[in-house]
């Protein structure tokens, strides 16, 4: 049984044909070899409920804790303080939702960024539906919330702060370690992070940065899918979204899919074991995709890939300007735009090519509306409806790289003659 699920590993992997190279990593990720053997292993002989009193619900329990344990261990937390849930859309609408709705005695007002997660701005303008006011704060075109925005949205009535770690789309590192510094001085306001982009990426600091709730999900690190983390700070009230039968210390009643999340942290104690290499690496890769893309005159870089120095970019707070110009920028994910050419046209030309990219987010992919990220960071219309984003992996090298370098010219040289040139502007 474990063989064969290994064997469909491996060949999912070199593709049927041996060649295609999947490019859509912030989408989603392949499974580790050994989280799927995890997996498999504990399908196998750990299918008792945990909540059950016999010897199997015990060791299925006991598998429940030390997972939670080693999420603590390599988060530098309490293992209290994790909540499992089905996924980083569930953790960011449970702590969002949750904590504005227990807080809403000391104030309904929220604070979030126009650049957010749909699960996180959906989430938002469900409680603008409940009477609650949302403040979404502006970036700039390199795609950073400034602090001072941060501060200036403030009053007596906010109650949460909920600003992501790494955009999905472009790959911005908002100042999260500033904002909690300024948020220290406000007892009442809750501070959610959502780091499903940015976990075994770039180093997570949560009780050094004063992170109330953070999100994270397994899918992203080479996990199974279905797995989902929220870390809740020792003393943070959340309401819970479901009632049933208390598992999760109330806050996610039903039975825990143990095998999936023993699986999860296996895969989260990799990724975060291989952070600092991955980062290295990737650093790299992005930045010679990132002179590729530029030598290509119909294609123009989103991001902080706007500016040609580190002068030349938009100022941000919270934001270093004397490392390089792809400083504040993810290591794996790189954003463009073919403006006048539809996106999906040019994912699907690239697929031909054996490349595997995507447009936006794909929890909105088959939106065909202009990115609301790319709009709301001040980009042309054109710019926005055509969006193509490439993230990096970890069977990612020079090889991958250089085949990407090769077919993208050739990519857009095949689809000039299809380019509505009344809205390259």
């Amino acid at each position: 049984m474990q063989t064969y699920i290994v064997d469909l590993f491996i060949l999912r992997q070199r593709g049927t044909s041996g060649s295609m190279i999947y490019f859509d990593h912030c989408a989603s990720t392949p499974p580790h070899e050994e989280v799927i053997r995890t997996l498999s292993e504990v399908m196998l002989l750990h299918y008792a409920n945990p909540s059950s009193l016999h010897r199997s619900g015990m060791e299925s329990r006991k598998l429940l804790q030390r997972s939670r344990g080693l999420i603590g261990e390599l988060f530098h937390t309490d293992a209290k303080e994790w909540v499992f849930t089905s996924g980083g859309t569930e953790s960011n609408n449970l702590a969002i939702v949750g904590a504005a709705r227990r807080s809403n005695a000391r104030g309904k007002h929220v604070i979030t960024s126009a650049i957010e997660h749909p699960s996180v701005y959906d989430a938002c303008k469900k409680l603008e539906r409940e009477g609650f006011r949302i403040t979404y704060l502006p970036v700039n075109r390199a795609g950073f919330v400034s602090l001072s925005d941060v501060e200036s949205a403030l009053t007596e009535e906010t109650s949460l702060v909920s600003i992501m770690h790494v955009n999905n789309e472009v790959g911005a590192i908002q100042p999260i370690e500033a904002i909690g510094s300024l948020l220290k001085e406000k007892r009442n306001v809750y501070f959610h992070v959502d780091g499903v982009q940015s976990v075994g990426k770039l180093p997570v600091r949560l009780r050094d940065w004063g992170v109330d709730l953070f999100t994270a999900s397994a899918h992203k690190v080479r996990g199974p899918r279905g797995v989902g983390l929220l870390y809740v700070r020792d003393g943070v009230q959340l309401e819970p979204l479901m009632a049933g039968g208390g598992q999760e210390d109330g806050l996610r009643p039903g039975t825990e899919n143990v095998a999936a999340i023993v699986a999860a942290a296996k895969a989260f104690r990799i990724a975060m074991g291989g952070q600092k290499e991955r980062l290295m690496r990737m650093n790299g890769l992005r930045d010679r995709l990132v002179r590729c893309v530029g030598e290509i005159p119909e294609l123009v870089l989103n991001g902080l890939g706007l500016a040609s120095s580190v002068a030349e970019m938009p100022e941000a707070d919270g934001a270093s300007k004397g490392g390089g110009i792809l400083q504040e920028m993810a290591p794996h994910i790189v954003n463009f735009s073919y403006p006048g050419m539809k996106p999906e046209v040019f994912v699907h030309m690239l697929e031909k090519h054996r490349i595997l990219a995507s447009t936006k987010s794909a929890c909105s992919s088959k939106d065909d509306k202009p990115s609301r990220v790319l709009q709301a960071m001040g980009l042309s219309h054109a710019q926005a409806a055509s969006g193509i984003r490439i993230s990096f992996g970890d069977e990612h090298g020079d090889v991958e790289l250089e085949w990407l370098c090769q077919m993208l010219p050739l990519v857009v040289s095949k689809l000039k003659p299809l380019e509505r040139k009344g809205q390259r502007e």
